[in-house]
């Protein structure tokens, strides 16, 4: 019985002394778990209605000097103090390419292709998802980052199913212009695209709305489902600090900047308004969150779970 067993205080002393080096011993025995670093789901999925959307994170990359890229029109000094403010640092940025997927229950769209097939394939399969079984694939412009997984490593498409949509402005804006990406990944399919006008609808619940500036006819679209709305705003702002907090900042890959800057505002002002989720192509993973309005700009809140409920 317990109560028949007694220890002296020299005793009870000397066991726990006697812990720490059996501990020490065990850990010996044992290997280290190796430092891995930062790591992040390869896909996130939410429901819009009776819709699922899903992010895929095709790759990501630290940037350095990123007021080459953004803020141009202003000094390091405000470029320094906005980063501050943020918490963010001044020499380099993480950048985050986020190809979408809707299920709208009959058909299956690919919201642009990413940097390669391989990096958004891998993600697409993660999700749960074929290549072959994409039904749409809609490019919203044609910058390398969004038709660099059109086709794979021998040039053949990456989803030999699918129809493809693009804006018609965007894609007679790029076939002008000698543009290697476009004549690789673009040109050798140009029969198999149909073009779609500002208002237009890819399927339904999926609007085309016209967001130039970016590039000539760059496009995002509203998804739309059973009263729940989100946004795919591909380009439109780039920087959940840099281009929210301030829409006025110009941005080195905008092709034409006071367009670019006017459509920031614009988007920025109906999603804050109307309190309207979106998907920014560059916006921190998974790339969903809310406009709040802050002063003569705007600031990101990121989704938590609104778009689960």
């Amino acid at each position: 019985m317990l109560s028949d067993v007694k220890l002296s205080r020299r005793t009870a002393l000397a066991g726990a002394a006697a812990l720490p080096l059996a501990a020490a011993t065990a850990h010996s025995t044992r290997a280290a778990a190796p430092i891995s670093g930062p790591a992040m789901s390869p896909f996130h999925r939410v429901k819009v209605g009776g819709f699922d959307v899903t992010t895929l994170l095709a790759g990501t990359r630290a940037v350095e000097g990123p007021h080459n890229i953004f803020g141009l029109n202003v000094d390091a000094d405000a470029f320094a103090e906005a980063s501050a403010a943020a918490n963010i640092p001044t020499d380099v940025s993480q950048f985050f390419f986020t190809p979408t997927v809707v299920n709208t229950g009959s058909e299956l769209v690919l919201f642009d292709t990413g940097l390669s097939a391989q990096g958004t394939g891998a993600a697409l399969v993660a999700a749960g998802y074929l290549p072959d079984q994409i039904d749409v694939v809609v490019i919203t412009h044609m910058h390398g980052d969004h038709i660099g997984g059109m086709t794979d490593e021998d040039g053949n498409l990456a989803y030999p199913n699918a129809r493809y949509v693009t804006g018609r402005v965007e894609f007679d804006a790029w076939a002008a212009q000698d543009n290697e990406n476009f004549k690789a990944k673009i040109e050798p399919f140009a029969e198999q695209f149909s073009f779609i006008e500002d208002g237009g609808a890819v399927a339904s619940g999926l609007t085309a709305m016209a967001a130039h500036g970016h590039t000539p006819g760059h496009t995002v679209y509203m998804v739309e489902d059973d009263g729940t709305q989100l946004v795919l705003g591909a380009d439109f702002a780039n920087h959940y600090v840099w281009s929210l907090a301030h829409p006025d900042w110009e941005v080195k890959f905008d092709m034409d900047k006071p367009a670019a800057a006017a459509t920031r505002r614009r988007l920025l002002d109906m999603l804050a308004a109307d309190k309207i989720a979106f998907v920014g192509y560059h916006m921190p993973w998974p790339g969903i969150g809310y406009v709040e309005k802050a002063g003569d700009g705007f600031a990101y809140v990121p989704h938590s779970y609104q778009l689960m409920l």
